[in-house]
């Protein structure tokens, strides 16, 4: 199983998957998080400069540069993982591409997701959550964390139209998206989430079985 975990900074989905994976660790499957960009040894320098770097980057090359680890990420890392009958936690995926550069950045949303489609080979999730809650929340949440990147440094403007974008793209695909209110206490998120994955692996038992016998 491929799963994962969206939403705007500050949201707690990183939070999420560390509780994620304990879970599913106690159900007896083996799991390895990751996250989007910077999952692979390429994607770290990547991450550096699309999160760091000080001087401009136009909407379209940071898109680019966000497609180029996320097609080093499946190929060497997420493929080969999902082939040893692992399941794969990861903190960000294509919707991010789309609701950042597609929706917040003015790109074309039917362009960022044709693109997503050629850098990954179609490639899509199993199953991804979405954590929502309302943007003065999140940049809060951002603030109390000190040192800002460039992104999350955008006016909340910027950080509306990203919210705006994931709900629509979930509202797009609702059989692969569950959406969490992120505002909720971290515990009541955490059993939310529980409850998703209970669900999904009772509705997938004959294939996500397999998985422990291997």
């Amino acid at each position: 199983m491929f799963i994962t975990f969206e939403g705007p900074d500050g949201s707690g989905k990183s939070t999420q998957i560390k509780f994620a994976k304990e879970y599913l660790e106690n159900k007896g499957f083996e799991v390895v998080t990751t996250r989007d960009p910077g999952g692979t040894s390429l994607g770290i320098k990547l991450r550096e400069i699309l999160l760091n770097y000080d001087g401009d980057i136009c909407s379209l090359t940071e898109m680019l540069i966000f497609l180029a680890d996320r097609a080093q990420h499946v190929e060497y890392k997420i493929k080969p993982l999902l082939a040893q009958g692992k399941i794969v936690l990861c903190d960000r995926y294509i919707d991010s591409t789309v609701a950042y550069q597609g929706y917040a950045r003015g790109l074309s949303v039917d362009a960022a997701e044709y693109m997503n489609n050629i850098a990954t080979q179609n490639f899509m999730p199993d199953l991804t959550f979405l954590f929502n809650l309302p943007v003065e929340t999140t940049m809060e949440r951002v603030a109390k964390q000190g040192t800002k990147d460039r992104l999350e440094s955008e006016m909340r403007e910027f950080h509306q139209k990203v919210i705006d974008g994931y709900l629509d793209i979930a509202r797009r695909n609702p059989d692969r998206f569950r959406v969490i209110d992120g505002n909720k206490p971290v515990e009541e998120v955490s059993a939310a989430v529980k409850l998703a994955l209970e669900t999904f692996i009772k509705q997938n038992a004959i294939i996500i079985n397999k998985l422990k016998t291997r």
